[in-house]
């Protein structure tokens, strides 16, 4: 994975400074969070998406309230980080939310944070060789991390079967999806080169777009135009709820509905699905019970990795989900490769044309009148030619 690095702000040799933007939630401070600044975060089991997207945002410095690194599994967030050189502090505790505020000047020196002068907290400087060791390390444990997922599908399953045994009453949506394909967008490993990868796909087929929470932000950033944006809307930025697309809101089955509050703030009309299970669960299920011809998923979560690293303990409502929707899901890379290998090369349509024009010249030389047809015009062209000489 290849990770460019940017917006690095060093003043002082092994010291990196910068404005502190705080936010308990990852995803809600990727969205102010600017080139340079320092992000602080309260991260447990820093995930690979959340990592990217601190990347992405010209973090200068990460400074986690928690543990990073996992020892349960080998999660890609934190060697994300230190592999493009952005230093992460890990482990300072919690108590730094308190010990200082949003825009703070401060500074990453070694083990330490500083701010105006002082030593606000202190905790371990990840290193890639450190990391590497640790993810090594949690290799040799992901059995019992496995033992533990598999118990934990087959308690949720028990208890949600009738995700895949009912019907989930979906809103009256403006947007009509019966007949039509779907594209749901997560935010979820190379969700936006499997976004770049479908341009000739959504151009030809018009898919309606439903992005899940943060993905609509991504959709945006390509001139995808989302039909609809489902979630928590706790990763959704002010300008794409304001997008112009239908706005559905997941609500839990106890009726809470968090993401209710945030988009009345802003002055926008939502609807409420209340549904168990994840948004991208949802947002598949909603596609499929408005009468979505095709499902294509992007950025869909499918291995073990990329659940542990979502924080699931289990993968009970994902499995119904996709048993109930059947053959009409299909991943975003089957489809592109299938696009990839329909389109015409251009060596391909030079071979095609010098073909027929090979052909053209076998025909000509072999079939009489054409040998007189192409004699004539060549002597009245000649003549032309002549003629035109004459003139100047």
């Amino acid at each position: 994975m290849a990770i460019r690095l940017r917006h690095r702000n060093h003043n002082r040799a092994g010291v990196v400074e910068g404005t502190a933007r705080l936010d308990r939630r990852t995803k809600r401070l990727t969205g102010r969070l600017r080139p340079g600044d320092v992000a602080v975060i309260d991260h447990d089991e820093l995930d690979r998406v959340a990592a990217e997207t601190l990347l992405e945002r010209g973090a200068a410095a990460v400074v986690n309230a928690r543990a990073s690194v996992s020892d349960r599994y080998p999660n890609l967030g934190p060697l994300v980080l230190v592999s493009a050189g952005i230093p992460v502090l890990d482990n300072v505790g919690a108590e730094i939310f308190d010990r200082i505020a949003e825009g703070d000047r401060v500074s990453v020196d070694g083990n330490r944070l500083v701010s105006g002068g002082e030593t606000v907290a202190e905790g371990e400087l990840l290193t890639e060789d450190g990391v590497r060791k640790r993810m090594d390390a949690s290799h040799a444990r992901m059995s019992s991390a496995v033992e533990r997922f598999a118990e934990n599908t087959m308690d949720y399953v028990r208890r949600e079967q009738h995700i895949l045994l009912e019907a989930v009453r979906t809103p009256e949506l403006r947007t009509k999806l019966s007949g039509r394909h779907a594209l749901v967008v997560t935010r979820g490993y190379h969700y936006r080169e499997d976004l770049d990868a479908l341009r000739a796909y959504i151009t030809e087929m018009r898919p309606v777009v439903i992005a899940v929470d943060g993905a609509a932000d991504a959709c945006l950033e390509r001139g995808i135009r989302p039909d609809i944006i489902l979630g928590d809307m706790d990763s959704v930025s002010p300008g794409a709820l304001a997008s112009g697309a239908e706005l559905v809101v997941h609500a839990y089955p106890s009726g809470e509905a968090p993401g209710m509050a945030s988009v009345s703030a802003l002055g926008r009309d939502a609807q409420m699905l209340t549904a168990p299970g994840t948004s991208e669960d949802v947002a598949m299920l909603l596609a499929y019970e408005a009468g979505a011809e095709l499902i294509v998923a992007v950025g869909s979560h499918t291995s073990l990795v990329e659940f542990l690293d979502k924080g699931r303990d289990g993968m009970a409502s994902t499995f119904l989900a996709r048993l109930r929707i059947g053959p009409r899901l299909v991943d975003a890379k089957g489809v592109s490769q299938l696009y990839h290998r329909m389109q015409i090369r251009t060596r391909d349509l030079l071979l095609l044309v010098g073909a027929a024009l090979l052909t053209l010249v076998i025909v000509s030389v072999a079939f009489e009148p054409l040998r007189t047809y192409w004699s004539i015009l060549w002597e009245y062209t000649r003549e032309a030619l002549f003629r035109v000489r004459n003139l100047f």
